[in-house]
């Protein structure tokens, strides 16, 4: 069990207290799940973890736990991660949707812009045209990659041969 601080206890009990209980904005300095995706030797695999965004309520389950909703993986097709505000991700069971796509054709970009576009299209009422942030990233069997958000920000990393690469995502604007 981790016992807080008595500076984090004493912020903690000013947000209660606000009233507001609404969990600091998931974005630059706030982060949710991280994912990683591997193909090695004709195997893909994935791997996932909640950073753990800040001011959560007790008892809020984000998309790193959930199958299909952080991470999915369909060794015959390819795998895809996110991340961001969790809540969002698993409203569609956002990677193994991103897996069916690539199945039926799409390329990992398009396949994680339709996701994109799905969260947006239910979260947009909700938060008011915002005030979220979440990305995916998928990889096909073939070792295609591809990524989307919906905003600016998200980057991911990329080696391939030894070489290492640092990639902006493309993205939608509210």
């Amino acid at each position: 069990r981790r016992e807080l601080t008595d500076g984090a206890r004493k912020a903690y009990g000013d947000w209660l207290k606000s009233g507001g209980h609404r969990p600091k904005p998931v974005g630059e300095e706030n982060h949710d799940t991280i994912g990683m995706l591997v193909l090695r030797d004709g195997k893909i695999a994935g791997g996932c973890s909640t950073s753990g965004a800040a001011w959560k309520m007790h008892g809020r389950v984000g998309d790193s736990p959930i199958v299909g909703a952080g991470l999915f993986v369909d060794d015959e097709v390819g795998a895809a991660t996110s991340t961001g505000l969790g809540e969002t991700v698993i409203r569609i069971a956002g990677s193994a949707t991103i897996v069916e796509l690539m199945r039926r054709g799409e390329t990992p970009a398009d396949a994680c812009r339709t996701a994109v576009e799905r969260i947006m299209s239910k979260e947009d009422a909700s938060h008011g045209g915002g005030g979220f942030l979440v990305a995916f990233l998928a990889m096909r069997k073939d070792g295609e990659i591809g990524a989307w958000g919906c905003g600016p920000g998200f980057e991911y990393v990329v080696m391939r041969g030894g070489g290492r690469d640092v990639v902006k995502a493309e993205y939608h604007v509210f």
